[in-house]
């Protein structure tokens, strides 16, 4: 391959010698960072009207500028744009033709800003942008499950501690779990949002510019609630960019753990659900095979994103200030962690809805797995007797319906009397797992009456941002 001169690089005029071809390709990052051409061009448009402002482009000059830019941005949306390797960026890449297209006012339109400013300014916006849709997925997600709640209000479920049979709940209750942990993953990203909604532009390489420039324009012009205060850690800064990939990254161990219960309920051991056929897939040896693809996926995929916001932490913490070519590592994990979590969330949605609940085989499974003794532990509370003592009472009668081979509910007033003369009557009554339900009464707890309060807060606060 041919070597080009120096001076056909924008930052040529250096140099003596052009690049070698192998240096080049190794450096380009245009193959990755060219998703950001609409940014890009969204930011150098503010800064064309900035620059007009401030009195160093006419009036005609800015419209020219303008003008090209839209045009490139429709050459690029309709695939009529070649990115040049060669041109290293997509920043370069779209000055070098704006040049060419709109001739020596095009070289007019770098003043007072960097490369380093301005990428730091596309994936801010990026980012920005980002947050916004993947919080708009969540809220799909969660009414997804809150109308699979709903539809299920009633049913009583197997709770689980170290995925033994624990309590039982209300099958809705354990759904609204994950609606508050994607709803604790919403707040986070409103948050990091906060941090990200910083315009940097206008620092220049490092130090900032001699030039007037008049930053809060151009933060107006793109919607950014206010400008970086330092100019060094403004290029360098890549928090906003990890913190995104932490709220990203645990997004995706929710969703994990979602799959991980929806694989779980679907299998034959379980039998608790079944994913309709649209999101699961067959053997292509055993013709009976239904596979949970999609949650078995999902699961996989967190490793991805937690592989992503490693890859940048660990880019980013040895580097001293200010920006580093280093840095040009950022997007890809960034980009790739936003398609992953976009995806996941889009065929959650959707697979949700599908669901259907097998209440006879979930009534089995309350059966026999002494769940309610907890209950009575509690009854004896009430009647006076230190928990840990009724604790130790009501082991030894669940160690006894073991060996008589019989569930809780089953055991009668006068066997639960053998160990203790405080249980009456009623205490049997207690063994129904639709009464220990109902006596979770406590804030957050699985009583009806609490679950079916939340379902409808749920609903009215989802219905408002939605």
């Amino acid at each position: 391959m041919k070597k080009k001169k120096p001076d056909e690089k924008l930052w040529g005029g250096r140099f003596a010698v052009g690049a070698d071809p192998l240096m080049e390709e190794y450096t380009a990052s245009v193959h990755v960072d060219k998703r950001l051409y609409a940014f890009d061009i969204r930011g150098s448009i503010a800064h064309a009207k900035m620059l007009h402002k401030i009195g160093l482009l006419s009036g005609r000059e800015r419209d020219v500028l303008v003008r090209g830019l839209k045009e490139i941005r429709e050459e690029i949306e309709s695939r009529r744009f070649r990115f040049k390797p060669s041109l290293e960026d997509v920043h370069m890449n779209i000055e070098a033709r704006l040049t060419k297209k709109v001739g020596e006012v095009g070289k007019k339109l770098h003043t007072a800003r960097s490369r380093n400013d301005q990428v730091a300014l596309d994936l801010r916006m990026y980012v920005k942008d980002e947050i916004v849709q993947v919080i708009s997925r969540l809220c799909t997600l969660q009414q997804a499950l809150l109308g699979l709640a709903e539809r299920n209000r009633d049913i009583v479920f197997p709770g689980y501690t170290h995925l033994q049979q624990a309590q039982p709940v209300l099958l809705a209750h354990h759904l609204l779990a994950y609606v508050g942990m994607f709803e604790r993953d919403k707040e986070r990203l409103r948050d990091a949002h906060k941090r990200t909604d910083v315009m940097p532009l206008g620092s220049g390489a490092l130090a900032g510019t001699s030039i007037p420039i008049d930053r809060e324009f151009v933060a107006k012009e793109l919607g950014f609630s206010r400008i970086s205060d330092n100019s060094i850690d403004a290029v360098s800064d890549r928090d906003f960019a990890i913190e995104y990939l932490s709220g990203l990254t645990l997004i995706g161990m929710h969703l994990s753990r979602l799959a991980e219960e929806l694989v779980i309920w679907s299998s034959s051991e379980f039998d608790f659900i079944e994913i309709g056929d649209a999101f699961c897939t067959g053997s292509s040896m055993l013709p009976q095979k239904k596979n949970p693809d999609v949650p078995e996926l999902a699961r996989g995929k967190s490793g991805r994103l937690l592989g992503n916001l490693v890859s940048l932490v660990t880019t980013m913490k040895g580097l001293p200030l200010s920006y580093n070519r280093d840095m040009q590592e950022d997007k890809l994990p960034v980009f790739e962690s936003t398609d992953i979590i976009k995806g996941t969330l889009d065929v959650f949605s959707k697979m949700m809805e599908t669901v259907q609940v097998k209440t006879d085989s979930i009534a089995d499974a309350l059966r026999g797995g002494y769940m309610q003794a907890v209950d009575l532990a509690e009854y004896l509370v009430k009647k006076g007797i230190p928990f840990r003592e009724s604790h130790r009472i009501v082991g030894k009668i669940v160690s006894y319906a073991i060996e008589k081979g019989k569930a809780l509910e089953e055991l009668s007033g006068e066997e639960l009397r053998q160990f203790c003369e405080h249980f009456g009557e009623d205490a049997v009554k207690l063994l129904n797992v639709r009464v220990s339900v109902r006596s979770k009464t406590s804030p957050g707890g699985t009583a009806p009456r609490g679950v079916a309060a939340r379902i409808r807060s749920w609903k009215t606060r989802l219905s408002k941002e939605g």
